[in-house]
């Protein structure tokens, strides 16, 4: 697959409280180089002391948005992986607060591609933000019921610098 090519070798924070979750992601990231932590406590230290590459972070049951800050203080990209937390809002309070993507975890299967967005559009001095708009599109507007949410979105797709 493209996207692992992409990813291989990358240094990736995981942060997730749910143990069968961080598993999962460990499984699909298989190729990256891979550090995780089950609470923001843990997250924050490792976040300060290391040099990820990206960062996956869970919004609801580590903290994830204060966590987002450290990331960013690091500038360490961070994709925020959510379940609880999937609305247009969060979405857009994702994007305001400079995370790179906002990703479903039931859509957790393609992480991989997720990342590889991520470090495609840096590489291409573009922001994530569109490539997130193109390979999410329908599912965010059958989830959020229309494309309202796209409306907020689309302003960080074009204007992002990363």
């Amino acid at each position: 697959m493209e996207s692992e090519k992409v990813i291989e070798g990358k240094y990736v924070l995981v942060v997730d409280d749910e143990q069968d979750v961080l598993d999962t992601l460990v499984e699909y990231l298989e190729m990256c180089r891979l550090d995780t932590a089950s609470s923001f406590e843990e997250a924050k230290k490792l976040l300060e002391d290391n040099d990820y590459d990206i960062a996956v972070l869970d919004i609801m049951g580590v903290n994830g948005y204060e966590l987002l800050k450290t990331a960013n203080s690091r500038n360490i990209p961070a994709v925020m992986l959510t379940a609880h937390a999937l609305s247009s809002d969060n979405m857009n309070r994702s994007a305001e607060e400079g995370a790179a993507y906002y990703a479903p975890k039931d859509k957790i299967s393609q992480i991989g591609d997720f990342l590889a967005d991520v470090f495609e559009a840096i590489d291409e001095g573009i922001s994530p933000w569109g490539k997130l708009l193109f390979r999410l599109d329908r599912y965010f507007n059958k989830k959020f019921h229309g494309t309202d949410w796209r409306k907020k979105i689309e302003r960080y797709a074009k204007t992002r610098d990363f």
